[in-house]
């Protein structure tokens, strides 16, 4: 699934090819898809303002006679991605809904799996939207004070802590295995057990590798690509995740893999305690 930085990237790469631009026709071509709690067709005529990102959605505000009135919010989920196409390039069997712009370009929303989605809210129908009342605070906002005094408060281990959006929106497998081990913390420790110190190294730990993936325009692992097509490139600098059974880039030992949280984790038993 895209985490903070691929869809940062996504986001930032759409900014220049969708801004200012105005939405000349809604095509939806899986009805699941389309969610939220506005009909999608209220979209037409409205102009695009400035791409943005919230966790792991991408959001375009729409604008009328220069005020914001809609969002349309996609969250890519595993397989879903966000591209914009000249006239010529056809719908897949894997499109989902596309956007017309004035510009004689199209926004396509492609989903091999269909868990993606697209939902059209305005200010105040997304204040009821669950997801979006429980989602966490952005990690870039807060400062490590505030991040280690929401995870100390969490019973459970800290690998499921950083991957809960409630306590932190953004992060997911990829980055809480890569920061977890640059803060030299085993996922498998308990978060309410980890010092504030350790906590504030984690948390700047997470920065850090956030900010590195975003200059290296994200991590394509399978199916993530910018807005433009193109791939990331941070999954050649991972140290732990998909690394299983090969040896620690710092102390050469075997690295170590098992089930967390639900989701494969991979770490440094001896870097990591």
């Amino acid at each position: 699934m895209p985490e903070l930085p691929e869809v940062e990237t996504v986001v930032r790469t759409l900014r220049p090819l969708v801004e200012k631009h105005k939405i000349v026709s809604c095509d939806v071509y899986n009805e699941k898809t389309m969610q939220g709690s506005i009909d999608h067709s209220k979209v037409v005529g409205m102009t695009i303002g400035r791409p943005l990102r919230r966790g792991k959605l991408v959001i375009l505000p729409l604008l009328k006679n220069g005020e914001e009135k809609l969002l349309i919010c996609f969250h890519l989920k595993m397989t879903g991605r966000i591209t914009v196409e000249c006239l010529e390039k056809n719908p897949t069997t894997h499109t989902r809904v596309l956007f017309g712009l004035n510009n004689g370009y199209r926004i396509f929303f492609d989903d091999i799996r269909k868990f993606g989605y697209v939902r059209v809210e305005s200010r105040e129908t997304l204040l009821l939207w669950n997801f979006w009342k429980t989602l966490g605070p952005e990690v870039f906002e807060i400062t490590g004070d505030i991040f280690a005094s929401r995870l100390q408060r969490i019973k459970g281990n800290i690998k499921a802590a950083l991957l809960d959006q409630k306590t932190i929106a953004g992060c997911g497998n990829i980055y809480a295995d890569e920061a977890l081990f640059r803060a030299n913390i085993c996922p498998k420790q308990q978060a309410d057990s980890l010092s504030k110190e350790a906590l504030t190294k984690l948390y700047y730990s997470l920065c850090e590798v956030f900010q590195e993936s975003i200059e290296a325009c994200g991590s394509s692992i399978k199916d993530y690509k910018d807005a433009n097509g193109n791939v990331g490139a941070f999954q050649n600098s991972f140290f732990v995740y998909g690394r299983k059974d090969q040896a620690c880039i710092v102390c050469k030992s075997l690295l170590s893999s098992a089930k967390v949280a639900g989701r494969t984790t991979v770490w440094c038993s001896v870097c990591q305690v």
